[in-house]
C-alpha cells in the first residue's frame, strides 16, 4: 500500500515551548527540520498560567536568550504587564515576570517558525519511533507516513495518553480539549524506555464582566519595564500595562472544599499520576496547610482582547457545582461566571535518569528529549531543555562537541543535572534555592555567562558576541577605575551622605567602600565621582553588583573551582561499577543505573556516599596509570 516517505535531518515531536526552541535551534543551524504538532493552533500554547518568568524562571528565560533562543524575544513582543520580583532582596534572586497575551504569544511564535528557513511545520500525530540497532532512524505518524531522520527530539509535553478530569468527568484529551497522543507511549516502552505517570492542573477562567474588582487589591506593573531579551531595546517596550488583582480564599471557601474532598479525583483515587509539590491544587493546600485560614488568589488577564481572567492559586479538579460554590465565596467573585472549568490533567512522561546531560537517551543514539516529557513542569523549564536538546541534536549530526551546561554556569545546567542525576518522583520545578552558586548565576549577567557558548554553537551572531565582549571589558575597566577613586570627607560628600540616609565620613575612604554600604550604590554616588565615564545602564548595574558583593562573589568563585575539579574527572561510558572493589553494593547499583559522566555527577546521586567517591577517585587514578603504562609499552 503506497505511503508518504520523506527525509529530514531532524524530527521534532511536539510544538510547545520545548519543541519550538528545539526546532528553531536545529533549523537556524542549517539542518532540514520538521516539527510535528497535533494541532497547529497549539504552537507555543499556554494551557495554564498566562505568564513567562517569575522566581528562578526569569533566570531561565534570560539564559535561553543568551544562548540564542526565542522565548525572551517573543514575550517582549507580547506582554501586557511586567514586574521585577524580589526587588527588596539581593540581586541573586531578582526575577523578571511578565503577563502574556496568550493568543498573541502563540501567534507570534507561530509566525517565527513559519518564517524560519529549513523548518517545516506538520500537523500530524507521531505514533511510532523507527529504531534500528539502538540508533534512531525516524518516526511514523498515525496515518502510516514515514519520516526518516538522523535525530529525533521528543517534546510531547502533557499530551501522551492525556486525560483531563474534574469531579467524575473524564475527557481523554490533551490541554484545552485538544487531541491527545495515544499511540507513542507503546512504541517508547517497546524500545525499553521507562515511563512515569504525572499530573498537573489548572484553575478556572472567569468572565471579567462578572468580577467585582472593587473588593480586590490592584497589582500594577513596574513603572520602568525591563526586557527579557538582551537584544530588545528597553525604550521600545515602555507600554501602558494591564492590571492584575489580588484577593483571598477564606474559611467558607475551605469548608466547601473539605466537605467535597471525596468528590475530587485527587482524593477518590481516580488520578494515578503524581502532582507537583510546589504548585498544589487548592484541595491540596487546604488539606496540607489546615492551619491557614486564607490563601492568595491572583486574578490575571489572559490577554488584551479577551474577557477571560485566570484565577491563579486555585487550580482544582473538584466537580463543576463545587467549583462554582467555592469560587463564589472569594471576595470579588461572588457573581463570577466560569468560562472554562478548572481541571487536572494526567499524562505519560519518562524517567529522566535515562538521559545524558546532553538530553540524549543513553540507550538510543540520536534520540533526544526535552520539556515536560522529561518530568519537569513549567514553560520556562521546557524551553530551556528544548533548546539544549535541539542544539545537541544538531551538534551530533554536524560531528561537533555537544553543549553541556554544568551547575556552576547556569540555571539550565542545574535543571538538567537535577533531572538526570536525582530521583524525581514528581514534576520538577526550578527554584533559586536549587542553585548552589546563585550569586554568580544572576539573571542580570546571563549574557556575560552564556553568550560565548551561544556564539560557539552558531546561534549568536558575531556582532552580538562582540558587543558582549566589549561590555565585559567596560565593566572590568570601570571596576578597576572605581577601586582607585578616593573620596574625601568634604561638605559636598557629607551633604550627599545625609541625603541618602548614610553615616557621615570621619575620614577619607575609597569609593568602593561607600558603594558597599547597604543604603548606597554606584548610581547614587555619581555626583561625587566627576571622572566617571558615560556608561549604559546594563554596564552600570554590573559594576555596582560586582563591587557591592565582591567578597561573596570571590568566595563562590573558589567554590566553583573546587566543583569543576570533580566535574572534569570524567568516568568511562557503559562502565560496570561492580568491578570497583571497595564500593558499597548500593553505590554499585546506583552508579550502574545512572551511568554518571563525571565524578561530580556521581557525587550527587542519592545513595553514593563521600567514601564511595574516594574509592572511585583512587580507582580512576589506577586506571589512568594502567592505560598510560600500556600505551608506553606499545609505543
Amino acid at each position: 500500500m503506497p505511503t508518504v516517505v520523506e527525509s529530514y535531518d531532524v524530527v521534532v515531536v511536539g510544538a510547545g515551548h520545548a519543541g519550538c526552541e528545539a526546532a528553531l535551534a536545529c533549523a537556524r543551524l542549517g539542518l532540514e527540520t520538521i516539527i510535528f504538532t497535533v494541532s497547529i493552533e497549539s504552537i507555543a500554547m499556554m494551557p495554564c498560567n498566562p505568564n513567562i518568568g517569575g522566581s528562578s524562571k526569569g533566570h531561565l528565560v534570560r539564559e535561553i536568550d543568551a544562548l540564542g533562543g526565542q522565548m525572551g524575544i517573543n514575550i517582549d513582543k507580547t506582554f501586557i504587564q511586567s514586574k521585577m520580583l524580589n526587588k527588596s532582596k539581593g540581586p541573586a534572586v531578582h526575577s523578571l515576570r511578565a503577563q502574556a497575551d496568550k493568543a498573541a504569544y502563540s501567534m507570534e511564535m507561530r509566525k517565527t517558525l513559519e518564517k524560519t528557513d529549513h523548518l517545516t511545520i506538520r500537523q500530524a500525530e507521531v505514533s511510532e519511533l523507527i529504531v534500528e540497532n539502538k540508533v534512531i532512524r525516524g518516526v511514523k505518524t498515525h496515518s502510516g507516513a514515514v519520516y526518516n531522520s538522523k535525530a529525533v527530539v521528543l517534546c510531547t509535553g502533557t499530551y501522551l495518553r492525556a486525560r483531563c478530569l474534574y469531579g467524575d468527568v473524564v475527557n481523554h484529551t490533551g490541554p484545552n480539549g485538544l487531541q491527545a497522543a495515544n499511540d507513542l507511549t507503546d512504541s517508547l516502552k517497546e524500545n525499553g524506555i521507562e515511563m512515569f505517570r504525572f499530573k498537573t492542573g489548572t484553575p478556572a477562567r472567569m468572565d471579567k464582566r462578572t468580577i467585582d474588582f472593587s473588593k480586590m487589591s490592584e497589582q500594577l506593573g513596574d513603572e520602568k519595564i525591563v526586557p527579557f531579551s538582551f537584544t530588545t531595546n528597553p525604550k521600545d517596550i515602555q507600554i501602558d500595562q494591564i492590571s492584575c488583582w489580588l484577593t483571598y480564599t477564606n474559611p467558607e471557601t475551605h469548608k466547601i472544599i473539605k466537605e467535597n474532598l471525596e468528590r475530587s479525583p485527587l482524593f477518590s483515587g481516580m488520578i494515578e499520576g503524581t502532582g507537583p509539590r510546589y504548585c498544589p491544587s487548592i484541595e491540596d493546600k487546604v488539606v496540607k496547610f489546615a492551619d491557614k485560614d486564607r490563601h492568595q488568589v491572583f486574578i490575571e488577564p489572559e490577554g488584551a482582547d479577551t474577557n477571560e481572567m485566570y484565577v491563579g492559586g486555585m487550580s482544582s479538579s473538584l466537580p463543576e457545582d463545587v467549583q462554582y460554590a467555592m469560587y463564589r465565596t472569594v471576595p470579588g467573585l461572588e457573581n463570577a461566571k466560569i468560562v472554562r472549568n478548572a481541571y487536572a490533567i494526567e499524562y505519560d512522561c519518562i524517567n529522566p535518569r535515562q538521559l545524558y546531560p546532553t538530553l540524549e537517551f543513553k540507550e538510543i543514539k540520536g534520540l533526544f528529549s526535552g520539556g515536560q516529557f522529561n518530568g519537569s513542569s513549567g514553560y520556562e523549564e521546557a524551553a530551556g531543555q528544548g533548546l539544549v536538546a535541539g542544539i545537541n541534536a544538531a551538534m551530533m549530526i554536524k560531528g561537533q562537541d555537544p553543549l553541556i551546561l554544568d551547575r556552576s554556569e547556569s540555571y539550565i545546567g542545574v535543571l538538567i543535572d537535577d533531572l538526570v542525576t536525582k530521583e524525581n518522583k514528581e514534576p520538577y520545578r526550578m527554584m533559586t534555592s536549587r542553585a548552589e552558586y546563585r550569586l554568580l548565576l544572576r539573571q542580570d549577567n546571563a549574557d556575560l555567562r552564556l553568550s560565548k557558548k551561544g556564539y560557539q554553537v552558531g546561534l549568536i551572531s558575531r556582532d552580538r558576541y562582540d558587543y558582549v565582549v566589549k561590555k565585559e571589558d567596560l565593566i572590568q575597566k570601570e571596576i578597576e577605575r572605581v577601586e582607585q577613586v578616593h573620596i574625601g570627607a568634604n561638605p559636598t560628600v557629607q551633604k550627599l551622605m545625609e541625603e541618602c540616609g548614610s553615616q557621615p565620613l570621619n575620614t577619607g575612604t575609597r569609593l568602593t567602600e561607600l558603594i558597599r554600604r547597604p543604603e548606597l550604590n554606584y548610581e547614587l554616588l555619581a555626583p561625587i565621582d566627576p571622572e566617571r565615564p558615560l556608561l549604559t545602564e546594563d554596564v552600570k548595574e554590573q559594576v555596582n553588583i560586582n563591587i557591592k558583593y565582591d567578597g561573596y562573589i570571590k568566595r563562590q568563585i573558589k567554590q566553583v573551582s573546587q566543583f569543576q575539579k570533580l566535574e572534569n574527572k570524567k568516568l568511562p561510558e557503559h562502565f560496570d561499577y561492580k568491578q570497583v572493589s571497595g564500593l558499597r553494593m548500593e553505590a554499585q547499583q546506583k552508579l550502574n543505573l545512572y551511568q554518571p559522566v563525571s565524578i561530580g555527577q556521581a557525587s550527587r546521586i542519592s545513595g553514593v556516599s563521600p567514601a564511595d567517591i574516594s574509592v572511585l577517585l583512587v580507582y580512576l587514578e589506577q586506571m589512568y596509570y594502567r592505560q598510560k603504562h600500556e600505551k608506553e609499552i606499545k609505543g
